[in-house]
């Protein structure tokens, strides 16, 4: 069997708790060493993530040589500040803090995406019209469709180019 990662996406809705379902395909790649145990935390672009315990272990290796360089402190505060290690409950529930909400811009209902190595938790309503940008690649949303282009591009390159351009 290949390498494990996240792919697909479902819709959720928040409960009044602020709880969602996580589903269970999802939930089964979270689990290691028969544990499932995972952290949120703030994603690129306006999302959430939901990332292993041993992915956050390795971001922390790799951060703390650079903790006291100034240009990454606000990153590193609010990163770590809202990074929340947690668990489901035996339904499958995940309590969604009110300070990720927030930042993300959550209502009521989510798109949960597996994305390789985590799963990303988007607002339903930029999901959307994202996705429908990504296919359509008119208007201003042109941009997502040149990504789209030169990240399948990155599947042609050769092995050992790290994929810059020169």
């Amino acid at each position: 069997m290949g390498k494990f990662f996240f792919s697909g996406s479902t819709a959720a809705k928040l409960d009044e708790k602020n709880r969602f379902v996580l589903p269970q395909n999802m939930r089964f790649g979270l689990v290691e060493n028969g544990v499932l145990e995972f952290s949120l935390a703030l994603g690129l672009g306006g999302c959430l993530a939901i990332y292993r315990k041993s992915d956050i272990e390795k971001i922390v290796q790799k951060f703390e040589s650079k903790q006291h360089l100034a240009k990454y402190q606000k990153f590193f505060t609010l990163f770590f500040s809202t990074l929340h290690e947690t668990s489901c409950d035996k339904i499958g529930r995940v309590i969604l803090p009110h300070t990720l909400k927030k930042a993300a811009n959550i209502k009521n209902e989510i798109i949960l995406a597996g994305v390789l190595n985590k799963i990303e938790i988007w607002p339903k309503e930029v999901y959307e019209k994202d996705l429908s940008a990504l296919l359509s690649g008119k208007g201003s949303d042109a941009e997502l469709a040149r990504m789209a282009e030169e990240a399948f591009a990155l599947l042609g390159e050769e092995e050992g180019k790290n994929g810059e351009e020169e």
